[in-house]
């Protein structure tokens, strides 16, 4: 691909001085960046070592000999790391079934299972709390029934009941991955294994699994980060049975108040970051240098598989399992909405009442914790996307130096994770270098754009690897200067994918959670914290109505998206 090339920033023409403002857009990413992001998490670190003015272990042997902490650790790893097999496990035969076989109805259920990707995940813990509660959780009375047992079968509250809700919510991290490895190999070697006479499944084992194995486990890892640093299915499933990770810790530490409370957060919050830290250099720096020597140059796309007469039992076992872990929660949540007692049935009409949806569009705190995350979630997701496109231009269209500075700075960024994030930000951003943006809407919105920008630059990165730069060339060579030929040419161009890399960034800030319930304030309430304080603390009905608005927006954007971008971009 030809890339564009950057004069220097200040150069002599004749007798006028020329200055090209990419440099300019370069440095403005990097001093943002090293001010917001780079300054808190490194003097996260200090504080952690030098919590006392000097060097010094002596937080880390308090934090880490303390029982109830070192259990958090465990519970953490343990959680992440079953979360990360049967995620994998799940995730490898569904992206195949959907992908290269001709499955019934596949494309519907490509889009019902990475629904979760784009749903909070406190929805998935309140309806699995509300379904396997050990008392009157309405599975666990059915099953009881159904097979005549002493007791509930299954127990929410406990470290099997964290481990399955962490997978049903973040098993699509690896299906998407292993989705769009699958779509670029090249069928060559799957055909010739058919042709040597090998069956479907003969190859899927010899030939496709191993092809797929550094994205496999480049997925494993990421579904493995994701759920070693999530807060909200933790502190809803977890906490209620005693079972603390290393993110709910942090958070109970920083509400202690106290300099030491802060402090002790600060260490735990330095393990999470080494942990993330280390699976993000082997997911993008390591495995994904590893290229696939299978695919080729050419406009290929892998084979259907035809699954004769296992095609109507495997759809059959694809819906009850999507029945299961997708629409069954999502009802449940939505039908406790209008539900007067969760302990009785939903099908008397004594028992189903609308007011808590009236409750949620009519009291002021939710209104104004939405009109917060409202503004929040679209000046983070219109910055992030106005620096997202300004670095995917200079890394596809230039060969500038010191261009993978700001996208090595972007990657960490949406890597580490929420709670470091913002326990990073709260330390820094309080006046002690000058700037105080403390219990203001402005640090969570510089929050969001750090963790979510990423999101927006790879899809408009991938949008102008599709683009001929020789349409910017002609522009230029007609009289037209950059940012004209930007204007008239590459941006009509890429308009899909500008408004998809939007929508990417806005809804995790729309309802994000984690960092939210570390930087709020009395005045900066945002919808996933009050959500999380009806679940937690008030009326778990308004809670389920409130949920259920969300999904129904998550939903719609998703609807208004596919239509603006003319089917091209969707969950």
């Amino acid at each position: 691909m030809q890339v564009l090339k950057l004069r220097p920033p200040l150069l002599r023409e004749g007798q006028k001085w020329y200055f090209d403002p990419k440099w300019l857009i370069i440095i403005v990413i990097v001093g943002f960046l090293l001010i917001f992001q780079v300054l808190p998490l490194i003097y996260l670190v200090y504080r952690a070592f030098f919590s006392e003015g000097k060097f010094s272990l002596q937080a880390f042997k308090r934090v880490y000999t303390y029982p109830l902490n070192w259990s958090a650790l465990v519970n953490t790893i343990v959680s992440a790391t079953f979360s990360m097999i049967f995620g994998v496990l799940i995730a490898f035969p569904l992206a195949w079934l959907v992908g290269r076989t001709n499955l019934y109805g596949k494309k519907f259920f490509r889009t019902l299972f990475v629904v979760t990707y784009m749903v909070p995940p406190y929805v998935g813990a309140m309806a699995w709390m509300r379904l396997l509660n050990p008392t009157v959780g309405p599975m666990n009375m059915a099953l009881q029934k159904l097979f005549h047992l002493s007791q509930a079968p299954f127990n929410i509250y406990s470290m099997g009941g964290l481990i399955w809700v962490l997978t049903t919510f973040y098993y699509p991290y690896a299906f998407i991955t292993i989705s769009r490895a699958m779509e670029k190999m090249d069928p060559s070697l799957e055909e010739a294994s058919r042709i040597s006479g090998a069956n479907s499944w003969t190859t899927l084992r010899t030939i496709t699994l191993p092809m797929m194995l550094p994205s496999i486990v480049a997925a494993a890892l990421l579904v493995f980060i994701a759920a070693g640093s999530a807060y909200g299915i933790p502190s809803i499933i977890g906490v209620p049975g005693q079972i603390h990770t290393v993110t709910t810790r942090i958070i109970d530490f920083v509400y202690i108040g106290s300099q030491e409370g802060l402090t002790d957060a600060t260490t735990l919050a330095v393990f999470l970051m080494l942990v993330a830290n280390i699976v993000l250099y082997l997911s993008t720096f390591t495995l994904g240098k590893r290229q696939y020597i299978t695919v080729s140059g050419k406009s290929t796309r892998p084979n259907i598989v035809d699954l004769g007469r296992w095609r109507l039992p495997l759809t059959v076992a694809v819906t009850l399992f999507a029945l299961v872990v997708v629409i069954i929660p999502f009802v449940t949540v939505a039908l406790s909405s209008i539900t007067v007692n969760l302990g009785n049935s939903i099908f008397s009409l004594e028992n189903i009442t609308f007011r808590y949806w009236e409750r949620i569009f009519t009291r002021k705190s939710i209104l104004s914790s939405a009109r917060n995350s409202l503004v929040s979630a679209v000046t983070a997701a219109t910055l992030g996307l106005l620096v997202s496109s300004m670095m995917a231009y200079l890394l596809v269209r230039t060969d500038v130096k010191g261009k993978k500075i700001p996208d090595f700075m972007i990657t960490v960024g949406s890597g580490t994770p929420s709670v470091v994030i913002a326990l990073a930000l709260i330390m820094s951003m309080s006046g002690k270098f000058g700037i105080n943006i403390y219990n203001t809407l402005t640090i969570m919105i510089i929050a969001y754009m750090i963790k979510y920008m990423m999101m927006g630059m790879r899809t408009v990165v991938s949008a102008l690897s599709q683009i001929s730069p020789s349409l910017e060339e002609a522009s230029q060579i007609s009289g037209a200067s950059w940012l004209k030929s930007m204007k008239n040419v590459t941006l009509p161009l890429i308009a899909p994918a500008l408004v998809a890399g939007w929508f990417l960034i806005f809804m995790p800030c729309f309802y994000e959670l984690t960092m939210s319930t570390l930087l709020y304030s009395t005045n900066t309430k945002t919808l996933g914290y009050e959500l999380y304080t009806y679940q937690t603390y008030h009326n778990q009905q308004t809670a389920s109505a409130l949920a259920t608005a969300i999904l129904f927006i998550v939903f719609g954007i998703n609807w208004l998206l596919n239509k603006l971008t003319g089917g091209e971009f969707s969950i």
